[in-house]
């Protein structure tokens, strides 16, 4: 979290002091027409600065992937770009189409305009983008309005995922909208200073981003097709576990790591954790994936062994990598599955990490034949399990687990679950002597 807090403020930092390099918050005449002009123009780079660089996550850039600690925290940081483009981009509409209503209610009075140098005293540049200032005003505010629509829908939780990840593509169009009318209406000064630099580097790269999404081609070279093989249902759980045979072009993954995976064109692809480890020789893969909404809770009853499958990825860094000298898992619920992937893969290659581990698992239901397949795991690869499950089980806690494993201080946490209990335990570890870095969390919301 901390890596992508600092991401997001350095940048929002960085690009209002190249602003303030090339202009003023305090105009030398300073009266609310001359303020106004200012801070359009900021609140106008700050806008489309974000959403240039949200647009270029989008892609899923596997380069930015280890720097910011994988894709969820990727999209984490997605997440927060589009919320201030939310609320940069309206404070600019309030400056700017504000101001016009109040002079037309006659709550202002707009000062004489300056005397504009003729076109013909331009450079052949400045004056084209002069020409196309009213359409990109025009264009502007249309595509603001149709992009609030968008990031409102994108945030509120109940609007179903596939007609998301439909809607939201549409973002892209109106991103190279809103790239037009940004090249034509930032101050032309700044094109030649290293506000305009920057600007003209996020506007490349995100006018690239935008065509490379409308084009589909978000991830295609990370994806390869499988085949249902078998179908294990847990009813208590809610779980389906599904395993594919992958055809040629899956490049294997580490455990850990998740996939996009597409039944069913119609409602696009869905994130799930893969919960197996990666032979090359054997070429399956498992998904388990619980009814947590209408797509899920329909799989059981739509995929059949022997359906076709699209898989794109692997992403994540949820890899347990690090140097500690003991390892202590915490899969809540459904979050267990990354590590029975670990399980599966220890199970076989003990000797490549020979630290002890203990796996915690609380969970509100118990499936005696998920828990026998649990056990069997953990046995196999030398973990020891702790279980916390059923609707009598005593709660996890902070304190129940520094209990249970002596030396605690010294392990590295990987915790997969609800996002307030894995906050919770963290900042309860932290507090007594757990470093900040030793807890690891997946973050597994993609909106």
């Amino acid at each position: 979290m901390k890596r992508i807090a600092w991401t997001f403020w350095v940048f929002l930092l960085v690009l209002s002091v190249l602003w303030l390099l090339a202009d003023t918050l305090w105009p030398a005449q300073r009266d609310y027409f001359a303020f106004r002009t200012v801070w359009v123009q900021y609140s106008g780079v700050l806008a489309i600065g974000v959403m240039s660089l949200a647009m270029v996550l989008a892609t899923r850039p596997m380069w930015l992937e280890p720097r910011l600690g994988g894709l969820d925290k990727l999209y984490r940081l997605h997440k927060w770009l589009g919320i201030a483009a939310l609320a940069t981009a309206t404070v600019h509409w309030l400056w700017a189409q504000g101001t016009k209503w109040a002079v037309g209610w006659g709550w202002l009075v707009r000062p004489p305009r300056k005397p504009r140098a003729p076109d013909d005293s331009l450079g052949i540049v400045e004056s084209t983008l002069r020409g196309w200032r009213g359409l990109a005003e025009d264009l502007g505010e249309w595509a603001f309005y149709i992009s609030v629509a968008l990031l409102v829908l994108a945030l509120l939780k109940r609007f179903p995922y596939r007609w998301f990840a439909k809607t939201h593509r549409w973002m892209a169009v109106v991103y190279l909208v809103l790239a037009f009318h940004a090249l034509v209406l930032a101050k032309f000064a700044y094109w030649t200073q290293p506000v305009g630099w920057a600007l003209a580097a996020l506007l490349a790269s995100g006018t690239v981003s935008a065509l490379w999404i409308l084009l589909g081609r978000t991830g295609a070279r990370r994806t390869a097709h499988g085949v249902v093989e078998s179908l294990q249902r847990y009813p208590a759980l809610g779980v389906l576990e599904t395993t594919l045979r992958m055809e040629e072009g899956w490049r294997g993954h580490k455990p850990g790591q998740f996939a996009f995976a597409t039944s069913n064109p119609e409602e696009g692809a869905h994130p799930y954790t893969l919960a197996s480890a990666w032979h090359a020789a054997d070429g399956h893969i498992t998904f388990i994936t619980k009814a947590l909404g209408d797509h899920t809770r329909e799989l059981p009853q739509r995929l059949r062994v022997g359906d076709r499958v699209k898989v794109e990825g692997p992403y994540g860094c949820f890899t347990f990598d690090d140097a500690r000298p003991r390892q202590l898992w915490i899969g809540a619920g459904i979050g267990i599955t990354p590590f029975i992937a670990r399980l599966k893969f220890l199970s076989r290659n003990r000797q490549h990490d020979p630290r002890p581990i203990d796996l915690f698992h609380p969970s509100s239901v118990l499936d005696p034949v998920a828990i026998g397949k649990l056990r069997a795991d953990c046995e196999a690869a030398g973990v020891t399990l702790h279980l916390f499950c059923g609707p009598d089980s005593e709660r996890l806690t902070g304190e129940r687990l520094r209990q249970r494993v002596p030396g605690w201080k010294e392990t590295s946490v990987w915790f997969c679950g609800p996002a307030d209990f894995g906050h919770s335990l963290r900042a309860d570890l932290v507090a007594h002597g757990l470093p900040q870095e030793a807890f690891h969390q997946e973050m597994f919301e993609m909106r």
